[in-house]
This record gives structure tokens, C-alpha cells and sequence, in this order.
């Protein structure tokens, strides 16, 4: 591609990086920068569509399935059959692109591995640059890691890789195009896709990602577009992309349908982010008092408007060819306490046991021991089949199932409290030290557990929950109970431990006006980023 004053490559201002000049290429860069001047200014429409819609709904206005598009909703099509390496995908496995955990991953025996550039990837210049140079390493099987107690390489046999880019709402404010950051995005895709489809088509596979956040069709539009220009430039066949959306809005959940309509040559499938979707719909009802939520732990799959949910990505999925990939077990197995394992292991089959049962033809994991608890239990519903795209629900979902956000014996507790804090503080404590997956109290957490810890704080302070114990949430209880977690902390914290940065954060998101991500200020507070505007931020 030659460079002109108009194809001319963005400024890169962040600092080199042990994977810069192989990453960071004059072509990879102006490729970026294509990509950005002919999809940027649609990116900031969207979300500005996005902030109306805000106000739509908090002036009183319904979620409903779109009346414009009853029509398509009612026919019959279907997306393009599955690519090489996803049409069996009874376990997936997830983390941040980082070496010593992706190699893990892809030998976990896992069908899937999801290389996680957003909610599990503190955005560090260093871990966004680096990571594409371990992604690079990985589609060529070159991955490896040397350390005093074991040498890491691939297996035979490895997990099939999908890359989860940056959002929509995010930008890379470390590279910028005529003064303005780059969408992070597009940078995400851009960089990965350039070096590296090419590759994975020679190697029998595809440039195949995951699509979070999304909250509407014409986003789904937006990528679809986006697929065809980067496939069509770099002659690529159109189509060979494949996409995976994460359903983990409340608004996506009443376009399914038409999601997977508008990437229909691209689209692989649906998944339910249930913990980012339950976080959703606080955001999107935090506004009105008889839609406060429980305690975190009483949200389960099993409440009525989850189910509501799950039951209508199956159906949706299989009506149209797709796959419907279940939520996330995030338990990491103790070597030390055996009965806390076996606990555990019993709620993940569980869960898996419902997912299965429901018609979902996979399932997440965060750690490759759960990965033959998991399969164990699709293995024994698939059998020899790659998936049940076959079946159904046989529930039709009504829109007042997805919006009644009711659960039943449903109570705030000063325990629930707690362990928001403190699983918050832990969270964004690690994050701001570059840290994007973060072990907590046996479960690996990443930004979306975080996002519901501080927006049901909000929320309970905002309307004065009732609490379990007796009295009501607010924000003295609030800093009472902060004061003594962080203090908790601080006594248990090594050298260079970001607690009080982590409280500060905090205290801004549950007492200052709702911040639509919490990733969006912490941003501003990691080494080396530059603040951005709010209209278009990073995370």
C-alpha cells in the first residue's frame, strides 16, 4: 500500500516496546490508518446514537424486539456454514494474550481459545503491543517461554484461536490520526488481521474474532463493513473472517436476530456474557428504584430473566445456524483445599449441565482444569456430534421476560456490600499495575465482575436499599465499609501496591455521577496513557 498525504500512517506517541518494530510496521500502521479514516467517523455517530438512546430510555421509553424489523425477524435465512476449527466447540477457554498463559491455554485441551484483548487485558502500551506480538508467535507456532522451573511450547494438538478486540466505545489513545485517538477497535483488528490472515488461511483456519459490547444492529452493520473493506484490501476472500458476538447488552438481547443478519457471511455464532450483561442491565435501568438487584451471588442463570435470556440466544442461534456458546465458569481449583474444590466443581456441573440441557453447543472456562469438568458433561450430551444446532427451547420469549428484573427472596446485605468493595479495590488494584485477569477468592475475575461490583454499589446508594441486616444503603456505609477494606489492603499489600489509587477510582464511580465503564477513568490513571475525551474513551 503506498502512503500518501491522505493513506498517510497514524503518530505513534506511546514507547517502544519489546515487540514495537515487528508489531509497530510502517504497513501494519498505515493499514490502521485506512481503517480509521474510512470507518472512524461512523464508530463516533454510533456512539452518539448510543448516548440519545440513553435518554430515550431514562425519559420512559420500552425496550421492545425493533417493529422495523418484524419482517426479517420472520423469515427464513441462515448464516454461512462454519469455518474450519468452529464447528465443534463443546469448551472454550479464555485469558489475556500473554505467553506463559496463551500456551497454556491452547494445550488445555480446550476446543477454542479466546485471546482476550479487552476485558482481561489491563490496556498497558506494553501488554496491547506485546500481546499482538504473542499472538503473532502463536498463529505461527513459534510461542514459547523459558523459565527456571519448566520450558513452554505447543502441543501437537492445540485449541483453535479466536481474538477478542477492543470495544466499540474504546479508543487507543497512544496512536492517533489527524490529532485525534485512533479507535482501539479497529486497532485491535487491524493489527491482528494484517499480520496474521494471511497466515491462518495457509495454516487450513481463519482470522476469527469475538465481538464485545455491542449494543445494537447497525453496530453489527459496522463490523460486517469493516470485515469486508480489511478482506478486500489485503485479497483476502470475502467471508473467510468469522465473528462471534458476545450478546452482554440488554439493548443487543432484542436484536439477536438482526446481529446475526448483518454479519450473516461472517457471522459464527452468539454468546451469552452474562456477567457483563447483567452489569448492562443495571446501567441501563440504574435510574429506576424498582429495578434495584440482589446481592451478586444470589444473580444466577436460574433467575427468570436470565433464563429468558439464555432461552432466546439458543433459539435465535439455531433458527439461523449458528452456534449458542454458554457463560463463563470462572473457578480456579485450590492445591491446597480439597473441599472447596469439590464444591466448586459441583456448581460448574451444574451450570454446564443446564447450559447443556438448554441447547447451547459449548461453554466458557477461565482455567484449563476445569476444561474436562466442562467437557465431560457436553461430551455426554453431543456424543460423537460437533454441536446441537438441531435443537430448541420451544419457549417463546417475550420482551417483558427480559426487562422485569425481579428475583424472587432477592436481598442486599452489608455482606454484599463487602464483598463488592473488596472485590472491586482487589480488581482495580491489579488492573492499574497492568494487570487484566486477577485471581480473587478462587474465581478469575476481569473487568465485567468488577463493573457489576461498583454499579450495584451505585446503584444501592443512589436509592437507598433496604439492607438485609436492618438500616439502608448510603454513602457513610459505603466509606465505612471501604475505609475498612482498603485498610485490609494496605496491611496486606507488597511494595508498589496501588491501593489508594484503586479506593480513589472506586469512590469516584459509587458516589460521583454513573461512568458508563469503569475502564474509562482508570484509563487516565495507568502509566504512560493520556487522558481522552469521554465521547469516544478507552478501556
Amino acid at each position: 500500500m503506498a502512503t500518501s498525504a491522505s493513506t498517510a500512517a497514524p503518530a505513534v506517541t506511546g514507547g517502544t516496546t519489546a515487540e514495537s518494530a515487528r508489531v509497530l510496521t510502517p504497513a501494519a500502521l498505515e493499514f490502521v490508518g485506512l481503517l480509521e479514516r474510512r470507518f472512524g467517523e461512523r464508530r463516533r455517530d454510533l456512539l452518539r446514537a448510543r448516548a440519545e438512546r440513553r435518554e430515550r430510555i431514562a425519559a420512559g421509553e420500552a425496550l421492545d424486539f425493533p417493529a422495523e424489523t418484524a419482517a426479517q425477524r420472520a423469515s427464513e435465512w441462515r448464516v454461512a456454514p462454519a469455518s474450519p476449527g468452529l464447528d465443534d466447540r463443546r469448551v472454550e477457554i479464555t485469558g489475556p494474550a500473554e505467553r506463559k498463559m496463551m500456551i497454556n491455554a491452547l494445550n488445555s485441551g480446550a476446543r477454542v481459545f479466546m485471546a482476550d484483548l479487552e476485558d482481561a487485558l489491563s490496556p498497558t502500551w506494553k501488554n496491547v503491543v506485546d500481546g499482538q506480538g504473542d499472538l503473532m508467535d502463536a498463529v505461527r507456532r513459534t510461542i514459547s517461554l523459558e523459565t527456571p522451573e519448566k520450558r513452554y511450547v505447543l502441543n501437537e494438538r492445540t485449541a483453535t484461536l479466536v481474538v477478542r478486540p477492543r470495544g466499540w466505545h474504546l479508543e487507543e489513545s497512544h496512536v492517533s490520526l489527524d490529532g485525534r485517538p485512533v479507535s482501539a477497535s479497529l486497532f485491535d483488528f487491524g493489527l491482528y488481521f494484517f499480520h496474521n490472515a494471511a497466515e491462518l488461511v495457509a495454516r487450513g483456519s481463519g482470522p476469527y474474532f469475538y465481538l464485545p459490547k455491542m449494543e445494537s444492529r447497525h453496530e453489527a452493520r459496522l463490523w460486517n463493513d469493516v470485515f469486508v473493506f480489511a478482506q478486500e484490501q489485503l485479497g483476502i476472500p470475502r467471508g473467510t473472517i468469522r465473528a462471534t458476538v458476545l450478546i452482554e447488552t440488554i439493548l443487543a438481547a432484542f436484536e439477536m436476530d438482526e446481529i446475526l443478519f448483518e454479519l450473516k457471511e461472517h457471522a459464527a455464532g452468539l454468546n451469552a456474557g452474562r456477567w457483563d450483561y447483567l452489569f448492562s442491565a443495571i446501567k441501563t435501568f440504574r435510574d429506576r428504584p424498582d429495578m434495584i438487584l440482589p446481592d451478586r451471588a444470589q444473580l444466577t442463570m436460574a433467575v427468570p430473566f436470565m433464563r429468558a435470556y439464555a432461552r432466546l440466544l439458543v433459539d435465535t442461534c439455531h433458527r439461523r445456524g449458528a452456534h449458542a456458546i454458554g457463560g463463563m465458569a470462572a473457578f480456579i481449583p485450590s492445591r491446597k483445599d480439597a473441599e472447596v474444590n469439590a464444591r466448586a466443581m459441583a456448581k460448574v456441573r451444574e451450570d454446564k449441565d443446564r447450559e447443556s440441557g438448554d441447547g447451547f453447543d459449548g461453554t466458557w472456562v477461565a482455567h484449563p482444569d476445569l476444561v474436562p469438568v466442562a467437557q465431560e458433561v457436553f461430551d455426554r450430551v453431543l456424543g460423537e456430534r460437533p454441536n446441537q444446532k438441531e435443537k430448541r427451547t420451544g419457549v417463546a420469549v417475550k420482551a417483558a421476560e427480559l426487562v422485569v428484573l425481579r428475583v424472587d427472596g432477592g436481598s442486599v446485605s452489608l455482606e454484599g456490600v463487602r464483598t463488592n468493595i473488596d472485590v472491586a479495590l482487589r480488581y482495580v488494584e491489579a488492573w492499574l499495575r497492568g494487570q487484566g485477569a486477577v485471581a480473587i477468592h478462587n474465581l478469575m475475575e476481569d473487568a465485567a465482575t468488577a463493573e457489576i461490583s461498583r454499579s450495584q454499589l451505585w446503584q444501592w446508594v443512589q436509592h437507598g436499599a433496604p439492607l438485609s441486616g436492618g438500616g439502608t444503603m448510603s454513602a457513610n456505609v459505603y466509606r465505612e465499609v471501604r475505609d475498612r477494606e482498603q485498610a485490609a489492603l494496605v496491611q496486606a499489600s507488597a511494595p508498589g501496591s496501588r491501593v489508594h489509587d484503586a479506593a480513589a477510582l472506586l469512590d469516584q464511580l459509587v458516589l460521583g455521577d454513573f461512568q458508563d465503564f469503569l475502564t474509562v477513568p482508570g484509563y487516565r490513571m495507568l502509566d504512560g496513557a493520556h487522558a481522552t475525551d469521554a465521547g469516544g474513551s478507552h478501556g
